[in-house]
């Protein structure tokens, strides 16, 4: 059975490889996808960049057309699993968007919430969830300025998230100690499944999870039981790779970093790091990476570009500056150094939600774009930040379409497009992932055979 993924940004394919991440959802697309073997089909929709509003229309959007393709090929939507794929910090529209495909996709039996990344020190206990053993409520993602949350328990995080439409009391919790007495015991699994059959009227569950086996045993007994229940999930990264039981990628690091473009005398190209996100981790690791003197900064002023953008016509100026900073580039290329493009790192002051938003996404596609007249140039690309890989990958390179081949370092993906024009390697990095050296090692990776 067919896997479908809705990702809220490009990097929830962090713990899985040889499948396809879709940016584009029209027929052709779609139709290469599903004849493709992986049982893991992702569909890009970077909802984490959009309003409620937005997000919403552009969920109903993709579901509409993945359904029209089912009805023209005679596919039922009942023989797929449907997630909803968000981060495990919690940030996102983590209650809205099963919402969505529950009603477009349903009726479900429940809904599964699984916010557990394990890979990257993310687990659930007692409902609560953590961070490196921390409440994700108490960390700066949970003061996030657009999707903060003031508590770490799951039920009553929906309950907020809901607005109270889904009370705490009535939503049910798989623990630890289920889990694990399913994992060892025959009677433990069998009342499991017992658990699951009973499921009904799409009743929200939250699930604990602090090791693999957690969520391999729950997705073991969900196939047992879902020729009889519809599930919907809403889940971080890890319980994917527990679904799709994936075997170990044949593809190892050398493998992946080896993917680099070579110019016409079998060189490697050089590479480019791109960092759009603003989070506190990905200044930490932006201020690491530039202890390796290979590489060299350059920054992208963001509240110019503000301004630039609030003007009527703001083409000539962006050009000017567009126009400046490839040249820097080029003059970095020239000395034989990595250039690092990063946004300045202040946090910008917005009149609204939507207008903040807005700047987002502008700001990522002026990036992307810029990047994207460098393409020929480079052999490689590492970029950080959701919002900016999306559109990078979408709107400055333009693939419809890119495959995973899978990780370098835990939880950071590297994909390529068989494009006609180029077939440049991309390392999808989340703002949120790692410590403060994990940039700096993901570029000594990258550079390892050059």
């Amino acid at each position: 059975m067919k896997i479908i993924i809705f990702d809220d940004d490009p990097t929830g394919s962090q713990t899985v490889y040889g499948c396809p991440l879709l940016l584009n959802w029209d027929e052709q697309t779609l139709e290469k996808a599903f004849t493709k073997s992986s049982p893991l089909i992702f569909i890009l929709a970077n909802t984490r960049s959009l309003s409620s509003v937005s997000a919403v229309k552009k969920t109903r959007e993709i579901c509409s057309s993945i359904k029209k393709f089912f009805l023209r090929q005679g596919y039922s939507k009942d023989n797929y699993f449907y997630v909803s794929r968000g981060d495990s910090t919690l940030r996102g529209h983590g209650f809205l968007e099963p919402v969505i495909l529950a009603e477009e996709f349903g009726p479900f039996h429940a809904t599964f919430h699984i916010p557990a990344f394990l890979e990257g020190g993310r687990t659930t206990e007692n409902g609560i969830h953590y961070l490196n053993g921390t409440p994700v409520h108490k960390t700066d993602f949970g003061r996030d300025n657009i999707f903060g949350f003031s508590t770490s328990d799951l039920a009553k995080w929906i309950e907020e998230k809901s607005f109270g439409k889904i009370q705490a009391e009535n939503i049910l919790h798989v623990e630890i100690k289920q889990l694990d007495m399913a994992f060892n015991t025959e009677d433990g699994f069998k009342s499991l499944l017992s658990f699951l059959s009973k499921l009904e009227n799409n009743i929200s569950v939250v699930v604990d999870a602090k090791s693999p086996h957690h969520l391999d045993t729950l997705a073991r007994a969900i196939k047992l039981v879902s020729k009889e229940k519809r599930f919907l999930f809403r889940t971080a990264a890890s319980f994917i790779n527990s679904l799709s039981e994936l075997p170990p990628n044949p593809h190892d690091i050398d493998d992946l970093v080896s993917l680099k473009s070579k110019n016409n005398e079998f060189e490697y190209k050089p590479g480019l790091i791109m960092v759009g996100s603003h989070v506190k981790l990905a200044t930490n690791q932006l201020e690491f990476l530039f202890k390796d003197k290979t590489c060299e900064g350059l920054e992208i002023p963001v509240s110019k570009l503000a301004d630039i953008f609030a003007l009527e016509d703001s083409k000539e100026e962006l050009l000017e500056l567009e126009e400046s900073l490839l040249s820097k580039i080029d003059c970095i290329l020239d000395i034989k150094k990595v250039p690092v493009l990063y946004t300045s790192r202040e946090e910008m002051k917005f009149s609204s939600y939507s207008k903040r938003m807005n700047f987002g996404l502008e700001l990522a596609e002026f990036m992307a774009i810029l990047v994207g007249k460098l393409t020929n140039k480079l052999g490689y690309i590492i970029s950080k930040g959701g919002i900016t890989t999306q559109l990078l990958l979408q709107k400055g390179l333009n693939f419809s379409q890119v495959d995973l081949k899978g990780q370098i370092l835990p939880g950071l993906s590297i994909v390529t497009s068989n494009s006609d024009q180029y077939d440049l390697p991309v390392v999808t990095f989340p703002g949120n992932l790692g410590n403060e050296t994990t940039l700096l090692e993901s570029f000594r990776l990258m550079e390892s055979n050059s």
